[in-house]
């Protein structure tokens, strides 16, 4: 024979109408509170993203400017190999 579960015992309708509430009531206490952190969350890694930005731009321009002389062919001097060689 096939074991039939009632309603009462799995699902919460049998709860009492205030019980169900105050069930809603904790539940949503937590999405907010979840939702307060990811918020939290979302403004530190867009902070760091924006510092980020501001290092890659900073290290850009210590970056020398491309000398014109080197894309008409001539090699730089670290480009060129060492006398061992």
């Amino acid at each position: 024979m096939k074991h039939v579960r009632t309603r009462e015992a799995t699902e919460p309708t049998s709860l009492v109408p205030s019980q169900r509430l105050d069930e809603l009531e904790i539940k949503a206490s937590y999405a907010e509170d979840l939702l307060e952190q990811l918020n939290l969350t979302v403004y530190r890694q867009q902070q760091q993203i924006e510092s980020l930005q501001r290092q890659i731009e900073h290290l850009r321009k210590q970056l020398p400017e491309r000398d014109p002389a080197l894309s008409a062919g001539q090699r730089d001097a670290r480009e060129e190999r060492p006398p061992h060689y």
